[in-house]
Parts: C-alpha cells; sequence; structure tokens
C-alpha cells in the first residue's frame, strides 16, 4: 500500500516539473504532456483521498457510498466534501490549461488557486483525522485516559 501512495507522490513531482517545462518552453508538446500527466496525477490523488485516506465510496456500507461509521450527524456533508475535494482538487489545473475564467492576472490567479489548495487540505485533514479516529477507537487503538504506574498524592491522603 505505502508503494502506491509513494507512486501517487511521484506522479504529482513529475506532473508539477513537467508543468515548471511548459512555463519555460511554452509549446505545445510541453504543454499536451503537462496536462496528461496533470490530469492522471488528479485523477488518482482524488481516487486516493476518498477510498484510502477517508474510506469513503464504499457501496455496500449501511451507509451507501460512505463508511459504515460516520462522526457527523448529516450524510450530504460527506458527499458534499467529496465533490469540493474534486473541484478544489482539479482547479490546480488551471495553472497548465490557462483558463480566462475573469480577468485577473497570472499571478492572482495562481495564488488564488494556491489558496484553493490549503483550503482543500485543511478538509483532507479533517476527514483524515476523523477516519484515523475512528479506526483506532474501534481496534481499541486509542483510550480516554491511560493509567499511570504510580500513586497520585492524593491517594495517599486517604490512607490515613
Amino acid at each position: 500500500m505505502q508503494g502506491y501512495n509513494g507512486l501517487k507522490y511521484f506522479l504529482t513531482i513529475v506532473a508539477v516539473c513537467l508543468r515548471t517545462a511548459y512555463s519555460i518552453n511554452k509549446g505545445n508538446g510541453w504543454r499536451a504532456i503537462a496536462w496528461v500527466f496533470s490530469s492522471i496525477a488528479a485523477i488518482i490523488g482524488t481516487y486516493w483521498d476518498l477510498v484510502f485516506d477517508w474510506e469513503l465510496l464504499q457501496r455496500h456500507s449501511k451507509n451507501r457510498w460512505l463508511r459504515d461509521k460516520l462522526l457527523l450527524p448529516h450524510k450530504s456533508i460527506y458527499f458534499g466534501a467529496m465533490v469540493l475535494n474534486i473541484l478544489l482538487r482539479f482547479a490546480w489545473l488551471q495553472t497548465v490549461l490557462n483558463f480566462r475564467v475573469t480577468s485577473l492576472n497570472k499571478e492572482t490567479m495562481i495564488t488564488l488557486v494556491a489558496s484553493l489548495e490549503i483550503i482543500r487540505r485543511g478538509m483532507w485533514n479533517f476527514f483524515r483525522l476523523e477516519n484515523e479516529h475512528l479506526n483506532n477507537v474501534g481496534k481499541y487503538r486509542a483510550f480516554k485516559s491511560v493509567p499511570l504506574p504510580f500513586n497520585n498524592v492524593e491517594d495517599d491522603d486517604h490512607d490515613d
């Protein structure tokens, strides 16, 4: 499993390098290669987020397309987070495709896309931590408190 996760990061690094090469050389060949690798990296990263990190998209879960145990009371939040994660993960493809969505200059658009990535990672952290917590509690790897190997001073006072 770790090898596949490493491959995901490697593809992202290759995509970033190819986008840099495209920004320096500006050729159509570089743009096509950068677009293909960036798209592949985004698809694999999105799939990894949803299936492995968040453990969602489970077809046979009691919460269809989610997972059996959920902490948030409304399932729509999970579906909304999945859609938002996909949209934000693909937002950085704008740096390769150079969409002219608004009249913003290039540096402003790059700043906006970078800010969206920070938001995506914050959201990713929330659902990743939720999933990790549920797995730890479910497998008895997390405890509310850990007993200490010594007596408290208060315990000694009760003996008198």
